[in-house]
């Protein structure tokens, strides 16, 4: 198998729960996730990225907004109860979700940790996110993604 075709940990997951989906291969060379939109033909309003962030709790918290859009952090603490979150530095996101800065699926990660998707995700039939590696992308129904990853929808950006 090439490893263009190989599976990621999140694609094994949506297989085994029998969740429709379809993949979306691109130049991995892709610098942003709107040039990524723009590699798929897609909407950068249509394609969405995970972020994940830390609150002084110590709790981890997972956001998935849409590339053109930029993570309120206020709107976001207050979504999870708390006072306040900051984005987890950049070399902590491999060994706490097994993915890497640009390939980071909400599908898949080490942990299950409390995930919420912006609000107009719910607008489209189906969004793209990340299907866990750089040049792969998984399309999916909103709500398949909720159940996938026991998430809620929330007014999450700017």
């Amino acid at each position: 198998m090439k490893k263009t075709e190989e599976k990621t940990n999140a694609l094994r997951l949506l297989d085994a729960q029998g969740i429709p989906h379809a993949v979306h291969l691109y130049d991995a060379e892709a610098t942003d996730g709107q040039a990524v939109a723009a590699l798929l033909g897609q909407s950068p309003d249509q394609v969405f990225k995970t972020l994940v962030t830390q609150a002084p709790s110590r709790k981890y918290y997972v956001f998935v907004v849409p590339v053109n859009c930029t993570l309120h952090l206020k709107k976001a603490a207050a979504a999870v109860g708390e006072k306040s979150i900051a984005m987890i530095p950049q070399k902590e996101l491999l060994p706490l979700t097994g993915y890497i800065h640009g390939g980071c699926s909400p599908i898949g990660m080490k942990k299950l940790f409390p995930t919420l998707i912006h609000e107009t995700a719910q607008l489209f039939d189906t969004i793209c996110v990340s299907a866990g590696r750089r040049g792969c992308q998984v399309e999916i129904a909103p709500d398949a993604l909720c159940g996938a990853v026991q998430a809620r929808y929330a007014d999450l950006t700017e």
